[in-house]
């Protein structure tokens, strides 16, 4: 069984291996000349779908479909034209309308409003947005499911409150990340979908107005072309809910990466020293203690932890617009703002898993430090036969409480009590052995990889492309 998941993961990590970094596209996506490539694409197929419809010729819309490219919008020249005009969007149509004959200058941007098309824009950079950060992200699913792997017996104290709890693997732990963050995949599909509902073409008051009694079969054959739809029939321009999911999703996305990182980090601790943090190249960590061994993209995970989730509250709070169209939280920016940096934690967050280092002997040190303590509940489970499981649980309490305030071992505690050790002598090292009291933690791993070792196939909405 071992040797069949190790294959998996082996085989799944070639199959998700990225061929580019995906970090290095999300600042490109929202520059103005790709959000200016964006208006253009979404111009055409407003255009084409209108000369379907016979509203404007066919040669027109083939002459706006051949010119939808930044060879004829330069960002200079649209730079130019902006800083005379100060509208974005005529600068825009401006600069284009050069190239194109008087018969396609007056069939371009027919009956549309600068919002739709923006908004259109807006829901396919976040559409791409989600399908870059669901790249990382399964990029670290599978990070997470080797690692889990590798440690599948590998015992470590489990800690609840702080404290010594019982005895589990670092596989274990690590697959309780891996499933969080698949859950997270799930959650960016499901949105990916939604945002390809949102209606497209809708008017100044979402009525179609100014598109013409056709306006509402014109939206559905621009979303069609542009890969989004079916658009769904209530405007949602006064009801900003949709954007207000997905950054609610990246809020979660970035909290669990963060409790990773918060985890790493604790863990790596002086005191604790379980895992750390390896440093790439010649970084260095302190410039005046040169011992020290800081944490890097653990503490970054944790910092976005707390920002992304700031700058949800802005879009969640753009939920609420008044009456049929409002813009004036301009939560476009802080949409941008979040998709980066939600992108900077799924690329942190392989950062970390690619540097983690596992230290075996420290954490069998660390499971060694209350000279088996942790394993009273199993003393007690044993003992409840024959003293009942109050008082045991009672004995054995005291034996430990002595322990610590005497400075004894635990071992001498419990032998030298004279109903517990009859019960104990000759076995108390078995039932002391962690080694041999990790529960079910392997058999999660395996499930865990079993469960989660093919990548989920892209959202089959309609529209996905």
């Amino acid at each position: 069984m071992i040797r069949f998941l190790t294959a998996l993961v082996a085989v799944l990590m070639l199959v998700v291996a990225p061929q580019a970094h995906a970090a290095d596209d999300i600042d490109a996506l929202f520059t103005q000349t790709e959000t200016n490539r964006l208006v253009m694409k979404v111009e055409a197929a407003l255009a084409q779908a209108q000369a379907e419809l016979g509203i404007i010729p066919q040669d027109a819309a083939d002459e706006i479909s051949r010119t939808a490219t930044l060879e004829y919008a330069p960002i200079d020249d649209w730079e130019a034209e902006y800083d005379r005009v100060r509208h974005r969007m005529v600068a825009l149509l401006n600069v284009w309308r050069r190239s194109l004959s008087p018969e396609a200058s007056d069939a371009l941007h027919l009956g549309a409003t600068t919002v739709d098309i923006y908004d259109t824009v807006m829901i396919m950079q976040l559409r791409r947005a989600i399908e870059l950060q669901r790249a990382e992200l399964l990029e670290a699913e599978q990070k997470l499911l080797a690692l889990a792997l590798e440690h599948r017996d590998t015992p470590m104290i489990g800690r609840t409150l702080g404290q010594h709890a019982l005895p589990i693997t670092f596989g274990k732990k690590v697959a309780v990340w891996a499933g969080a963050n698949r859950r997270n995949i799930e959650r960016l599909d499901a949105v990916y979908c939604r945002l390809g509902t949102l209606g497209v073409m809708r008017g100044a008051v979402g009525t179609h107005l100014g598109l013409g009694p056709q306006g509402a079969q014109i939206e559905r054959l621009t979303a069609d072309a542009l890969g989004l739809g079916p658009v769904s029939a209530p405007d949602w321009h006064g009801m900003r809910d949709v954007f207000g999911e997905y950054a609610a999703i990246l809020a979660i996305i970035a909290r669990v990466n963060a409790g990773i990182g918060e985890e790493v980090f604790t863990l790596q601790m002086t005191d604790i020293a379980e895992v750390y943090e390896e440093r790439p190249g010649s970084a260095v960590s302190s410039s005046s203690m040169p011992h020290k061994r800081n944490p890097s993209r653990s503490e970054a995970l944790m910092h976005l932890g707390r920002v992304v989730p700031a700058q949800a509250t802005i879009i969640l709070d753009d939920i609420v617009n008044a009456f049929e169209r409002d813009n004036t939280s301009r939560p476009n920016r802080v949409l941008e703002e979040i998709s980066k940096r939600s992108m900077d934690s799924a690329d942190d967050l392989n950062a970390l898993l690619s540097r983690l280092v596992v230290d075996e002997a420290r954490m069998a040190a660390n499971l060694e430090r209350t000279d088996g303590m942790i394993m009273a509940q199993r003393l007690v489970l044993e003992l409840q036969d024959d003293l009942g499981k109050e008082h045991a649980e009672e004995l054995v309490a005291k034996a430990a409480r002595a322990s610590l305030a005497d400075g004894t071992t635990f071992r001498q505690e419990l032998l030298a009590d004279p109903e517990l050790h009859p019960l104990l002598q000759g076995r108390l090292d078995d039932l002391l052995d962690y080694r041999s009291y990790l529960g079910d933690a392997a058999g999660q791993v395996d499930r865990t990889i079993a469960e989660l070792g093919a990548p989920p196939e892209r959202p089959t909405c309609a529209g996905a492309r």
